[in-house]
């Protein structure tokens, strides 16, 4: 499964992990007790886990946004599809039709044909 994840999938987790390791080392050679390491490195957790899930909020409304924007252009894609279909089909019957016609004409002159017309 890892090897169909997005490009920017593997971004903010790299940014959260680089975050959170750069907190830890922040806190780890900083001059505190272990009380109040404790308490920093509960506060950073708690503080990356929470940035972790607004951004998960957010990549996925985005991400719903783009499939129903890509839905919506996808179907007039297909409606302007259809109708230059339809008029090339229309037009197609018109050039046959015509063709048609001017083989009858040919067929007709060939033979002698002048459909009741004086030569």
């Amino acid at each position: 499964m890892a090897e169909h994840e997005k490009p920017q999938g593997r971004f903010f987790k790299g940014l959260l992990l680089g975050g959170a390791l750069g907190a830890l080392a922040g806190l780890f050679f900083a001059p505190k007790s272990g009380k109040e390491l404790r308490s920093d490195i509960k506060e950073k957790g708690s503080e990356v886990l929470k940035d972790g899930k607004e951004i998960d909020a957010d990549a996925g409304t985005r991400a719903k946004e783009i499939i129903e924007e890509a839905k919506h252009q996808a179907k007039e894609l297909k409606k302007e599809a259809d109708r230059y279909l339809s008029e090339v089909r229309r037009k197609t019957k018109e050039i046959l039709a015509r063709g048609e016609k001017r083989e009858g004409e040919a067929g007709a002159a060939e033979r002698g044909d002048t459909g009741g017309m004086k030569v």
